[in-house]
């Protein structure tokens, strides 16, 4: 047998100013044919979990394109058709099945549904190839999608810690069909509901009570189960909550589960939307906590969340909004992950390692979807590490792939260290401090640019959690967006009977 196995994943928020040439992808490490196979081979991915199965099976592995970048705004004409042109390529010139690592929610320049573009461009060149598919928990689920491939799953878990397993799971259903022990067939549907991120949480309702539904129909019987939370960030029209279950040749099914999920979770939505509280009171309250937890002797952070610059759902990454107050009030021992700004690492670099510096920091990016222009923070203080942002994450989550932030240095102003990237990058991992030296377990308080994700790798060691409702175009307040294309009406932003 001849498998085709590839990945091209983009999360695409198409309100962020952020722009998403090929080159993006290329900064996150882009691998190709044998390259690409060795990348992520032995990985927590589930292009690591399809290599692994291939093998099992004593398949030939064809690995045309390995593909990824951060999210960011609208992907390149060029990009897409030069990521699709790899794959359908691969299966023009013959295979058994196909193996796919896509995101769910890639918006580009030439359409709004960049998997389902993928997926029915193989149909048209192999009508009946069988075709596994792997999406992010924020797919945004369309009939295009489904109804070109064989079987496809989500993780349910965010942050994102069973992508292998998925990737194992959806791959084993398809071998087994190749082997005619399973007829998989699929149900899927959508509810209008435009669930903001920071409520998505597979550890906290109300995603908890339907991921266990999605894990308790899959103990029952059905082959694979799937809730996604969707992608509000991406304009188009099917963002939003939507399931999927695989059966073994019965449809009814698998139809009567995925609406006994659709339902709960249509119960649920009022808990889909994040309320929260005035910055100034969020930092206050933050302070408060770390000071207290000092003083009966608790180690441990106190993590601040930068939430609407994260550069994990396509923030700029380099508002200084929520850096500034925090600044104001004087909190001690802060440990910020990370602001983008390429040319301050430049003049950091030039400088030298225990320079003393003054920088017009961050703000080099408008935001025109909330009228945000940029604004610069100036900041005073010591460069105490300068790296070249390399790393390997060691786990939950992307166990095994290398992180390349590029040129990346630190400013520590006596109270304050601040990581500064030159390429974006989440801090999901504990490797985006530890690689400048800096031990966050150690600090009073870690700053992150982040939503969910912050959680693989600072969950454990946090003693408590803020949000701070900063500025950036990842804002949990989705009123203040002017969507064109998404369904309407739809919860929050329509008023719908409850």
């Amino acid at each position: 047998m001849r498998f085709v196995i590839a990945m091209m994943k983009h999360e695409t928020n198409t309100f962020s100013p952020i722009a998403t040439p090929w080159a993006r992808f290329e900064d996150w490490g882009t691998h190709f044919n044998d390259d690409a196979r060795r990348a992520y081979e032995g990985t927590g991915m589930p292009m690591g979990a399809y290599l692994e199965i291939a093998r099992e099976a004593g398949a030939e592995i064809v690995t045309p394109i390995a593909a990824e970048a951060m999210p960011s705004g609208p992907v390149s004409a060029e990009a897409e058709a030069f990521m699709s042109d790899a794959i359908c390529d691969a299966v023009s010139a013959g295979c058994d099945a196909a193996f796919l690592d896509l995101h769910g929610a890639m918006v580009s320049e030439s359409t709004l549904d960049g998997e389902g573009a993928l997926l029915e461009r193989i149909r048209s060149i192999a009508p009946d190839l069988p075709v596994a598919v792997t999406c992010d928990l924020h797919c945004n689920l369309t009939r295009r999608m489904v109804d070109n491939c064989t079987v496809l799953i989500g993780y349910k878990t965010y942050p994102h810690t069973d992508m292998y397993d998925v990737g194992r799971q959806v791959g084993s259903i398809l071998t087994a069909s190749l082997r005619g022990e399973i007829e998989p067939v699929m149900a899927w549907g959508n509810r209008p509901i435009l669930a903001q991120t920071l409520r998505q949480g597979t550890d906290e309702e109300p995603m908890r009570s339907l991921i266990a539904m999605a894990r308790c129909a899959e103990e029952d019987g059905a082959l694979a189960a799937t809730v996604f939370g969707g992608f509000p960030m991406a304009d188009m029209p099917e963002a939003g909550v939507s399931a999927v279950v695989v059966t073994d040749g019965d449809r009814a099914r698998a139809a009567g589960v995925c609406e006994e999920m659709l339902d709960a979770a249509w119960a649920r939505r009022e808990s889909f939307v994040y309320r929260g509280e005035p910055l100034s009171d969020a930092v206050a309250r933050a302070k408060r906590l770390g000071l207290e937890l000092r003083a009966r002797g608790r180690s441990g952070p106190v993590l601040l969340l930068d939430h609407a610059d994260n550069c994990g759902s396509g923030g700029t990454q380099d508002d200084m909004t929520v850096i500034a107050e925090v600044l104001r009030q004087g909190l001690d021992r802060v440990a910020v992950a990370a602001v983008w700004d390429p040319d301050a690492v430049r003049c950091m670099r030039t400088a030298g390692l225990n320079a003393e510096i003054t920088l017009e920091l961050g703000g080099r990016t408008d935001m025109p979807s909330i009228g945000g222009t940029g604004s610069p923070l100036a900041v005073s203080g010591c460069v105490s590490a300068l790296t070249d942002g390399t790393w390997i994450v060691e786990g939950p989550m992307y166990t095994g792939v290398e992180v390349a932030m590029g040129p990346t240095a630190v400013l520590d102003t006596g109270k304050m260290e601040i990581v500064i990237v030159s390429r974006h990058h989440e801090p999901w991992d504990v490797g985006v401090f530890t690689n400048v030296g800096i031990e966050p377990a150690e600090r009073i308080y870690l700053l992150l640019k982040s939503r969910i994700h912050y959680r693989a790798g600072f969950g454990d060691m946090a003693q408590a959690t803020v949000t701070c409702d900063g500025r950036g175009v990842t804002t949990s307040d989705n009123s203040i967006l002017d969507y064109k294309n998404v369904r309407r009406p739809i919860y929050p932003l329509d008023p719908l009977a409850l």
